[in-house]
């Protein structure tokens, strides 16, 4: 196993961090015998990574791990896990969550502990609870031994977190397809690089968007390396950035461990060439969106409360990957006031739209295909 020191911190965490999100299931649980047995293959092959949250699995994933975890040596191992800051209304609520997260892990302290999923307002919230003093407490009593954040908002947004104070990491979204500032992107990845700030990355292959390509795409990188697959291009793209410590990966098959154990084992940084064929592949993916829509919001707020970019971005991103079960997911969690069946066709979208998209058209687009994409999942 690659390990890669975090000087400013005096860790050496795994190049390959195990995500505990999405352990496989059974009966609507977490597949107890088989994720241990995952976990044991990850510990035997160098992980020493591991990354939960208060929310993953319905609340379940930190008590398992920490079960499995129970049993090897505490300074053994790095342990990582988030505050839920949608669900912290006082610094009340923080200290509770955090007691309840240390009784479930079964654990003295946290190694690395991150403020969850921030964006714009769920930073502004944090601020005025004085979260990162609180956070700063925690360190200073040994509860945790870093304090970062993970993120999902616009690089203007990251660019104010991570230069707000000095964090000990962060934790971004970050592969070949996410590479522009939505995410916070590669901008993201350089300043935190410019800054000293360790990188910590989530969805190195997109939720497993980009572990199935289409045959004519996954050619192109079979035409150069047969035996490697469309996941290994993509830790590897990831891990040719200096600048990334871990690679988390939501494993929920034992053949994905061993494979990404043999990517991470000793990491080989993808050639010019390589990269080349990245491009191509990525440029071809883009081309499969449905519209031009690119998020910029000026098209809101709808009248009707429609949240538009959201039902673009979902509807683009299934056209990109033909991913299901992440479009059902995303289709399942925006709101039913902000779908797009509540456009009543005022068109005062259409009218401030840069890309002059066909909003109202599309819109009955998206509702009628990922509806129907939702009850063949049903079936």
């Amino acid at each position: 196993m690659e390990y890669r020191k975090i000087d400013k911190l005096n860790v050496s965490p795994s190049l390959l961090g195990f995500g505990c999100m999405r352990f496989p299931e059974k009966n609507g649980k977490i597949d107890e015998a088989l994720s241990s047995q995952m976990i044991k293959i990850a510990i035997d092959g160098g992980v020493n990574y591991f990354d939960s949250a208060y929310v993953y699995h319905g609340g379940k994933s930190e008590e398992f791990t920490g079960s499995v975890l129970g049993g090897y040596p505490r300074d053994s191992f790095y342990m990582a896990t988030k505050l839920p800051t949608w669900a912290v209304k006082s610094l009340d609520d923080a200290q509770r969550i955090f007691g309840e997260q240390l009784s479930r892990l079964n654990m003295d302290y946290i190694d690395f502990y991150l403020l969850h999923a921030l964006d714009k307002k769920k930073w502004a919230n944090m601020r005025d609870l004085n979260i990162e003093k609180w956070g700063e407490e925690l360190k200073r009593t040994g509860k945790i031994k870093y304090f970062g954040f993970s993120f999902h908002d616009d690089f203007e947004c990251f660019e104010k977190i991570i230069t707000a104070r000095e964090w000990d990491f962060c934790q971004i979204q970050l592969n070949y397809m996410d590479i522009d500032e939505n995410q916070g992107g590669l901008a993201a990845y350089r300043l935190c690089e410019k800054l000293g700030v360790p990188v910590i990355i989530m969805e190195p292959v997109k939720g497993g968007s980009l572990a199935k390509l289409p045959e004519n795409l996954e050619k192109l990188f079979t035409a150069v390396n047969p035996e490697a697959s469309p996941a290994s291009w993509a830790i590897r793209w990831v891990g040719g950035l200096p600048g990334v410590k871990v690679i988390l990966s939501g494993m929920s098959k034992a053949e994905q461990v061993y494979e990404n154990l043999k990517t991470c084992g000793e990491l080989k940084p993808l050639s010019d060439e390589e990269m080349s064929v990245v491009e191509k592949v990525r440029t071809e993916r883009v081309k499969r969106v449905y519209n031009g829509c690119t998020g910029c919001n000026y098209c809101m707020p709808c009248p009707a409360g429609v949240n538009i970019p959201w039902n673009f971005t979902i509807w683009n991103n299934y056209g990109i990957y033909e991913n299901r079960a992440s479009a059902n997911w995303d289709w399942g969690i925006i709101s039913e006031g902000e779908k797009a069946l509540n456009c009543n066709e005022c068109g005062a979208c259409e009218e401030q739209c840069p890309q002059k998209i066909a909003v109202r058209e599309d819109l009955k687009k998206v509702q009628k295909q990922l509806d129907a994409l939702k009850k063949k999942e049903g079936a």
